[in-house]
């Protein structure tokens, strides 16, 4: 799919050139080259160990299941593994990195080359473009400086120093800030499938550094500026488009785009210059004297695949073959708490289309309402079932589902005990309903013969008017069948 994203300049049209790298932290219990613990949220330097103090004489394990994790997340995108990879010295300084270097992946990543398929437009999710992955490569995170805590004074805390991060990085292939969205969003969705990351951008634990430039349609890269650590989906878009329009008015006004990294920031949606942009040579990379070369053998490699899940396009795909839309589809599983739900409510033996609109269009709304998620006991795809079994027998209407699961959210029990107790049991005997109609026919015969005259818009009166003399316990597409056959007698 071509982009038809355009920035308008007075001297023509520009086209926006992204790429995005996006830190992952890794789940794992411990850090990536030491045995301190990574939970989010626990008191400032309390979770440190001698090695992320870079205390002397101390070296760096690599945590086994901090590689593990990431070979999974680069088999998720059909990516190369490398069995031969290698960490490097990334040196500068900085007041919340101990060890005055960084321990990373230049020249050898773990994993090498892959794709990722998205669905720029939400609406229409049959319209996919492929983003390549360049590389993902495993490094430690640093420390964090907090400046709120002293008037003169910044503290550092370095709980976070040396958490395993995944920095996955991707091919300049995008063109919109939607692709980029909607690559951010796939990306996402696929780690926390595969539970390599939890995805918690405000949490800080996925976040991404955008790469932005434009140029002439067809003409070579501009010069790209980095906009680091944006947090969330929105604030991504919003660097694209107050970086793209920046660059084109610069440029068209004789000025020379800086190669340089930038800061957002979300209160103003504006990007701001923090430093010159370094060259990889300014950091002075070598080998990690302290780390041997990673080796992997078939053995770890096949426990890896074996261990992945259904993917989000396996699932969807299943869910399409099953009679459900592109779009309905997209929805049950771009977050894997809803797709092992929804699996849960059609392993009850649940009609798949009536579940998943169920699913898409009616639950969300309630459960908002509620404060209520699909992790939550009281939300159980088995009183769902019980209501939609309930629909297609035709005991209560579409209407009285969402009630009866409202109620059914505030007082717990069976679904079906509550149409019992509250009386809301409809019926569908013909007999009983099409004596109702002939009374109402016979009460607005002068409806009737406007009906008939051509005023159809009549038809949904004497449908509310059965509804009313039934105590709306009819079932009304009973009522419906029954008045169409007498209306057009």
């Amino acid at each position: 799919m071509v982009s038809d994203y355009r920035i308008q300049g007075e001297q023509g049209e520009y086209e926006v050139v992204i790429g995005l790298e996006v830190h992952a932290q890794v789940v794992s219990k411990a850090k990536l080259f030491s045995g301190a613990a990574t939970a989010f949220g626990a008191e400032p330097n309390t979770q440190v160990s001698l090695v992320d103090a870079a205390m002397p004489g101390m070296l760096p394990v690599p945590n086994r299941e901090c590689i593990r994790q990431a070979v999974r997340t680069g088999m998720a995108i059909e990516a190369k593994i490398n069995k031969w990879s290698r960490f490097d010295r990334k040196n500068y300084f900085y007041a919340d990195l101990p060890q005055g270097y960084q321990i990373s992946q230049l020249y050898h990543p773990l994993v090498g080359e892959g794709e990722i398929t998205v669905s720029p437009d939400e609406k229409n999710p049959d319209k996919t473009k492929t983003i390549g992955v360049e590389r993902i490569h495993v490094e430690q995170d640093a420390g964090k400086l907090m400046h709120d805590q002293h008037p003169t004074k910044s503290y550092v805390d370095l709980n976070r120093s040396g958490v395993a991060l995944m920095e996955i990085v991707s091919k300049p292939d995008m063109r919109s800030p939607a692709e980029a969205g909607a690559y951010i969003r796939k990306l996402r969705s696929i780690l926390r499938y595969v539970g390599s990351c939890d995805g918690n951008m405000e949490e800080g634990s996925m976040r991404a550094d955008v790469n932005v430039s434009v140029r002439k349609p067809g003409e070579e890269f501009g010069t790209r500026t980095e906009t680091k650590n944006v947090n969330s989906v929105r604030f991504v878009m919003q660097v694209i488009e107050y970086e793209a329009q920046r660059q084109v008015e610069a440029i068209e006004n004789g000025e020379a785009i800086v190669q340089e990294t930038r800061l957002f920031d979300p209160n103003t949606g504006t990007t701001r210059t923090l430093r010159s942009k370094e060259d990889a040579h300014d950091y002075r990379y070598f080998p990690d004297p302290d780390l041997l070369p990673l080796e992997l053998d078939d053995a770890f490699l096949e426990e890896c695949r074996a261990s992945l899940p259904e993917l989000p396009d396996a699932k969807l795909k299943r869910y399409e073959d099953l009679g459900i839309s592109a779009y309905n589809a997209a929805v049950l599983t771009a977050e894997v708490e809803t797709a092992a739900w929804f699996d849960r409510l059609l392993a009850t033996g649940a009609e798949a289309k009536d579940a998943s609109n169920w699913v898409n269009s009616v639950l969300p709304g309630i459960l908002n309402a509620k404060d209520v998620d699909f992790a939550d006991p009281r939300n159980t795809p088995e009183a769902s079932a019980e209501i939609l079994a309930m629909v297609a027998k035709g005991e209560i209407s579409k209407g009285q589902a969402k009630e009866v699961f409202d109620l059914y959210l505030d007082e717990g029990g069976s679904p079906a005990d509550i149409v019992e107790k509250k009386g809301m049991k409809q019926t569908s005997d013909t007999g009983a309903i099409e004596a109702k109609v002939d009374e109402v026919l016979a009460a607005n015969a002068d409806k009737v013969a406007e009906f008939k005259a051509g005023k159809e818009a009549l038809f949904g009166f004497f449908v509310g008017q059965t509804m009313k003399a039934m105590q709306g316990k009819a079932n009304p597409q009973v009522v419906n069948e029954i008045l169409k056959a007498k209306l057009s007698s």
